[in-house]
């Protein structure tokens, strides 16, 4: 949707979906937001973080998508949680979720140092406080104290397949934690499958999946596979 001006107006795209995800600040986010396209734009142009294919592509593919996990669970946007970002990339969801959601102390967790590199910078940038930067893979990260047990939810958008990321986090989570993988509705079906033939050792969870959400502009179909340790 172009607005008199001719560019994208996401306030107008994105506040239906804002209110159902339970989005403290609404206005807000658009700000903050608005001011990572402008990070991400110059950074991508020096490093390849993530597609960017146009402003409304930001707002819809990344904005909007990250956000469809307080559509699935507006329960949990309630609760103070601590929630690791499994292969946070250039930061969607985790940038995001800690602008939708200050009382979450987010942990934005990537092997790949350019992109910790850069979702450090953006979150400084744009005063996040509550979200923090672990450079470093989930598997060696289960093996420290520090981290073992640490969060009570784990979520991955765009990377891995389910057994794969629980059998290398699996340390990672608290007892009764959540886990919240971000799918397709082709991907959960292929997923859940597997998880019901070929469980991952020593894991018996009830893996389930959400409604089907749609994207604004019918940018595509979302849903969340999901499981209490």
């Amino acid at each position: 949707m172009e607005n008199a001006a001719g560019s994208f107006d996401p306030k107008s795209k994105l506040a239906v979906l804002a209110k159902r995800a339970k989005v403290h600040d609404f206005d807000m986010l658009i700000e903050k937001c608005t001011q990572l396209y402008q990070i991400l734009c110059i950074a991508n142009e020096q490093v390849n973080l993530t597609r960017i294919d146009s402003e409304e592509g930001f707002w819809i593919k990344h904005v909007a998508d990250s956000l469809m996990l307080g559509v699935a669970f507006p329960d949990l946007t309630k609760v103070r949680l601590r929630v690791g970002d499994i292969g946070c990339g250039a930061g969607f969801p985790s940038l995001v979720l800690a602008m939708a959601y200050p009382n979450w102390q987010i942990s934005a967790i990537d092997s790949v140092g350019k992109k910790t590199a850069f979702v450090e910078s953006a979150a400084v940038g744009l005063e996040l406080k509550n979200l923090e930067v672990i450079n470093g893979r989930t598997r060696e990260m289960g093996h420290k104290a520090m981290y073992q047990k640490k969060f009570d939810l784990l979520t991955a958008r765009a990377v891995g397949v389910i057994p794969t990321i629980y059998a290398d986090a699996r340390r990672l989570i608290a007892d009764h934690g959540r886990w919240i993988f971000y799918k397709t509705p082709e991907q959960a079906a292929q997923e859940l499958e597997t998880l019901r033939n070929n469980p991952p050792p020593g894991a018996r969870l009830r893996w389930q999946a959400t409604a089907v959400e749609e994207l604004p502009d019918e940018a595509g179909s979302r849903l969340f596979v999901h499981a209490r340790s």
